[in-house]
C-alpha cells in the first residue's frame, strides 16, 4: 500500500505540503497512522505539480490560432520529481521543495507490492496528456487478470508510464483511455474502478489532477478531505491534527474544483 495527497488552491511550496506538516506525507512514509496493511512506505516517492498557465499569445503570433500542441487541461505544465528511494533520504528533493510552488499538486510515497520491483518507473504519480495519476492499493490476483487488462488498455503508445512493471500502470492506462474519450476527470476514475472491481478484488483508491480539478476514489482504504479558504486537500491521512478533516466514505468518488467539493457513491 501507499499514501498519497492532492492539493488545489493558492500557490504553496512543495515543502509546505509534503514535508512541513507534523504528520506530513514524508512522516507517513515511516510512521503512517492509517495504514492497515504495512508500516513503511519507503519504496520510492513522487511529486507532480503544475506550472502556472502561460498567457495566451497575441493575435498573429505563432501558435495563436492553434494554441499549444497539448490541448488537455494541464497541457504541458505537469512536472514531476520521482525517485526509487525513501523520501526522507533525498536531500536534493528537500532543497528544491522549498522553492517550487504550485496551486495543484499530487504526491505519493510507495510501499511496493510483493512481486513488483522497486524502481523509479513504478513511483507515482504517472503522467499523460497534462494529467497526473496515483493509485493507493493493489489488484489482488493480478497475474490472473493481467492479460484481460492489457486487452482493455489497448495500445500504450503516447503513455509511456503505462508500461511500468506494476499493476497500477494498467489502471492508469484505463483512465487515460477514458479521458481521451472525453470523460471528465472524476468520471474517468469512477469508470476504471467499476471496470477493475468487476474483474478482480482489490483496493482501488485512485487520485488524479489536471491543474484545475482534483478527483479521487475510495475503495478499500482510507481517504480524508479538508476544504477551507478556497483550498482543498485530499489525502490518505490527515497531515496534522487541526480541525476540518472529514473522512470520505468508502466506495465514493470525490471531485474538487473552483465550484466546490462533491462526493457521490460509487
Amino acid at each position: 500500500m501507499c499514501r498519497h495527497l492532492g492539493y488545489l488552491g493558492s500557490p504553496r511550496t512543495l515543502h509546505e505540503l509534503i514535508c512541513a506538516p507534523p504528520h506530513s506525507l514524508e512522516h507517513q512514509s515511516y510512521a503512517p497512522r492509517h495504514n492497515l496493511y504495512n508500516t513503511l512506505n519507503a519504496d520510492g516517492f513522487g511529486v507532480g505539480w503544475f506550472d502556472p498557465a502561460p498567457d495566451p499569445p497575441p493575435d498573429g503570433a505563432p501558435g495563436a490560432a492553434s494554441g499549444a500542441a497539448d490541448r488537455s487541461p494541464g497541457g504541458d505544465r505537469a512536472r514531476r520529481f520521482r525517485r526509487a528511494q525513501p523520501i526522507w533520504t533525498d536531500v536534493s528533493f528537500h532543497e528544491v521543495a522549498e522553492v517550487i510552488e504550485s496551486s495543484c499538486v499530487v504526491a505519493a510515497v510507495r510501499s511496493a507490492t510483493t512481486g513488483f520491483p522497486v524502481e523509479e518507473s513504478c513511483a507515482q504519480p504517472f503522467r499523460a496528456d497534462g494529467r497526473l495519476f496515483s493509485h493507493n492499493g493493489v489488484i489482488e490476483g493480478f497475474a490472473g487478470v493481467e492479460a484481460k487488462l492489457r486487452e482493455l488498455a489497448g495500445d500504450l503508445a503516447g503513455m509511456p508510464d503505462a508500461r511500468a512493471p506494476v499493476d497500477s500502470a494498467l489502471l492508469f492506462a484505463l483512465a487515460v483511455r477514458r479521458w481521451r474519450a472525453g470523460r471528465p476527470l472524476g468520471e474517468g476514475l469512477a469508470d476504471v474502478v467499476a471496470a477493475i472491481s468487476g474483474l478482480a478484488p482489490g483496493r482501488y483508491n485512485l487520485l488524479a489532477a489536471d491543474g484545475s480539478t482534483l478527483a479521487a476514489t475510495t475503495w478499500g482504504d482510507s481517504l480524508f478531505v479538508r476544504s477551507a479558504d478556497k483550498e482543498v486537500v485530499i489525502a490518505s491521512e490527515p497531515y496534522d491534527d487541526e480541525t476540518g478533516w472529514d473522512r470520505v466514505p468508502d466506495r465514493s468518488l470525490i471531485v474538487a474544483d473552483e465550484s466546490g467539493v462533491r462526493i457521490r457513491p460509487l
